[in-house]
């Protein structure tokens, strides 16, 4: 079986050597990645990687701000999608946690009943009090989540989806693929949850704008999750600031998007049976000729941003700022104070 990943970077360099370990040992079978404008190495390491058939690099080809949605527009001409049996399209803080046998995609097509999309929950893995930028796997540093059904205050939780070869694709969405609004009634594809349950008709036909990349998350993990490791470490995190968004211009990341994604009442240690096998995997690819030297300069060019930042007093005052935020979910500290 045939699995592509897609997914687009800039400035993630520390990063990608997990994601591409992580997603092998659940079979992926092959990798785009887009990138656009890096200047820590992210470009490098994956021209190194590409070199080695481990992955397919492109410059991003967006004319626009939309980054992510003109490269997945590329993508679906590509042969490494066309000729997939299934299609991930997913950032690199996105971790697929399959709960299904041993943990593998194919496992959870299995559990799924082999339908022609499998839309995945999200989870936001909070930063659990790590500071210190660290050069070892994301998935064991982070633990501690929301309370997986609930995020804020919404029941209703994005999603990110496989894609089988036979859906009958319109275009691919970030977060879903579509279909034809003419499409007939017999034709629509068979498309499930994590939990192997046909999603809500309104999303399945994209009908409410508001909730075409999301729907209810409750029972919706039994056999997966999408670990999103957005925020990692308060250093890691000052520096996506300093990024920006891979996937639109002129975004930034803040306090609020910070405050929302840190809510750690939850413990999820799930994903750890795989903290083994990605290890392994990892150092035989920073093993290949070059790649373990490109690793570490994007680490130490992570480093170096980082300092920079430090000797900016707005970036101080950002961290002192993210260090007293409360855990607590912005609504729901409203509420309290509106208790008196």
């Amino acid at each position: 079986m045939r699995v592509t990943a897609v997914t687009c970077v800039k400035n993630e360099g520390p990063f990608i050597l997990e994601w591409i370990a992580f997603n092998r040992i659940i079979g992926v079978t092959d990798f785009i990645f887009y990138s656009n404008d890096c200047s820590d190495g992210t470009d490098l390491l994956l021209d190194r990687l590409a070199g080695h058939g481990i992955v397919r690099h492109l410059p991003n080809p967006a004319q626009g701000r939309n980054y992510q949605m003109e490269a997945l527009a590329d993508a679906q001409r590509q042969p490494l999608v066309q000729r997939a049996d299934w299609v991930w399209i997913a950032d690199v803080d996105e971790f697929l946690n399959i709960h299904a046998g041993a943990g593998a995609i194919a496992d959870l097509i299995a559990a799924c009943g082999d339908p022609q999309a499998i839309s995945v929950t999200f989870q936001f893995m909070a930063n659990g009090d790590v500071e210190a930028f660290e050069d070892h796997p994301v998935i064991g540093q982070f633990l501690r989540s929301h309370n997986p059904e609930i995020w804020t205050d919404q029941t209703a939780q994005e999603v990110k989806t496989l894609v089988r070869r036979d859906f009958p694709l319109r275009y691919y969405g970030a977060h879903r693929p579509f279909f034809g609004a003419r499409l007939a009634p017999d034709r629509r594809p068979v498309w499930t949850d994590g939990s192997g349950r046909r999603v809500p008709e309104k999303f399945l036909l994209a009908e409410n704008k508001r909730r075409i990349r999301k729907f209810p998350a409750q029972g919706a993990r039994d056999f997966a999750t999408l670990n999103h490791y957005a925020l990692r470490s308060l250093e890691s995190y000052l520096v996506k600031n300093d990024r920006g968004d891979v996937n639109r211009e002129n975004r930034s990341f803040d306090t609020s998007y910070w405050c929302d994604r840190n809510d750690d009442s939850h413990h999820d240690d799930t994903i750890l049976r795989h903290l083994p096998r990605l290890e392994a995997e990892m150092a035989r690819l920073a093993g290949l000729e070059g790649v373990g030297a490109l690793h570490d300069l994007c680490v130490a060019r992570h480093r170096e941003t980082l300092a920079r930042l430090l000797a900016d007093p707005a970036y101080r005052a950002l961290r002192a700022d993210l260090l007293a935020a409360p855990k607590i979910p912005p609504v729901e500290l409203a509420a309290l104070r509106a208790l008196g």
